[in-house]
């Protein structure tokens, strides 16, 4: 293990463990706390009472003696001398011998509170951790934890009631885009092939047919718009499909994709210009796909004459640069919101349906990757996607295999 992984090793044990080790410090400070008050309260009452019991057994003990007065008070002298010397030693030693056993104890104690806390809080990592492993294709997981009514079970029991309502809504949500995908797509359809037959009826007026290419037009853009909506709430979802693949590919899948299915683009002076390197990632190829059309697609869209894209793979992720417009730099975050355009434009529905920044957002959301978007000084934007790198595949058995017949031999 290199010194970068232990360092983001040792980091993620203490961040896991932060909480511990804050109880454990808590509860040995305390012990500390506790136990030097004790002991100055035993170091001063230990000291009141030598000086008391000796002094008075000194006193009561020389009056008995047959000695004249300076003689007895140079004797009491003498032995309050050797008494507060020995009781001195004594509270001496006494203190560092309660120091040593305190220590003993509390390195004990700091050992019992961190067993304590790590066991307190366990059913509360058991809950972080379902609640990181959840997502929507297996919300149907459930911490149930078992133990006493107490708090931490009541915080499990109200999350898995959480779940609960979540995958009803997830599933409502499923059947809403099922039965919208129909329900939205086949009017639409029929209005298309009605109006295309009367285009070709031969008897139809110029009036009709210039009608009839209007509403055809509308009904492309409303085809569009949902075509759009069902895509983004299909690309908010949990991935079905994930696999290995080479991002450079799909970026040439797409920018193909964008000339067939858009003729116009090519009639346009918007020069592309590409720069694919070698990029493997693992996701939803459609998906992916359908995020680099949509990103190549807005640039060439928003920009000016004679403007200029510029497509770039590499190991950096996924860039997409454009000239146009100049974009305030607070209005970037907004053009990623659903139904928005630049400079807050949601009139002119002609140019799109305002999802195409969107969709790519939460496409390369489901995939765990990152969108960010800059706007550039000279007018446009340029917005890199980062995709995390995928597994890395097993290592194939390199041992020679045996030939047909013979046997391995154990030394």
């Amino acid at each position: 293990m290199s010194g970068g992984a232990r360092v983001r090793a040792a980091r993620h044990w203490w961040e896991t463990r932060r909480l511990r080790t804050r109880l454990t410090l808590l509860y040995g400070g305390l012990f500390f706390a506790a136990g030097s008050i004790l002991l100055w309260l035993t170091y001063l009452l230990t000291a009141r009472v030598l000086t008391q019991q000796f002094n008075v057994k000194v006193i009561s003990q020389s009056r008995g003696l047959p000695l004249d007065v300076p003689t007895k008070q140079q004797v009491n002298q003498v032995f309050l001398s050797d008494i507060e010397n020995r009781t001195s030693s004594v509270l001496s030693e006494m203190v560092r011998s309660s120091l040593v056993v305190m220590i003993m104890i509390g390195i004990i104690a700091l050992l019992l509170a961190y067993l304590v806390a790590d066991r307190a809080l366990r059913p509360l990592e058991r809950v972080t951790e379902t609640a990181q492993r959840l997502s929507e294709s297996t919300l149907h997981e459930r911490i149930g934890l078992r133990g006493p009514h107490d708090e931490v079970k009541r915080l499990a029991d109200t999350f898995d009631a959480m779940l609960d309502r979540l995958h009803r809504a997830f599933d409502a949500q499923r059947r809403f885009i099922a039965n919208a995908s129909h329900e939205l797509r086949t009017p639409l359809a029929i209005n298309r092939t009605v109006l295309e037959v009367s285009l070709e009826e031969p008897e139809a007026s110029a009036d009709l047919k210039t009608m009839a290419r209007a509403l055809l037009g509308t009904n492309a853009r409303y085809e569009r718009l949902i075509e759009g909506l069902l895509l983004l709430a299909q690309s908010s979802q949990e991935l079905t499909t994930r696999k290995r693949l080479r991002l450079d590919h799909v970026v040439r899948a797409a920018l193909d994709q964008l000339g067939q299915a858009d003729p116009r683009s090519r009639r346009r002076t918007t020069a592309v210009h590409e720069d694919l390197r070698p990029l493997t990632v693992e996701g939803d190829p459609l998906f992916l796909e359908r995020a680099v059309f949509n990103l190549v697609e807005n640039a060439v869209k928003y920009n000016v004459r004679d403007g200029k894209v510029w497509v770039s793979c590499g190991a950096d992720g996924l860039t997409v640069e454009n000239t146009g417009p100049p974009i305030p730099p607070y209005e970037v975050e907004d053009l990623f919101e659903p139904f928005s355009r630049q400079q807050g434009d949601r009139v002119r529905s002609a140019r799109g349906a305002g999802l195409g920044l969107s969709i790519v957002r939460a496409i390369v959301d489901a995939h765990g990757g990152t969108v960010i978007a800059v706007a550039r000084p000279e007018g446009g934007l340029r917005v890199t996607i980062r995709l995390p790198a995928p597994p890395a595949p097993l290592e194939p058995d390199r041992r020679t295999p045996l030939p047909a017949g013979s046997t391995a031999s154990a030394h």
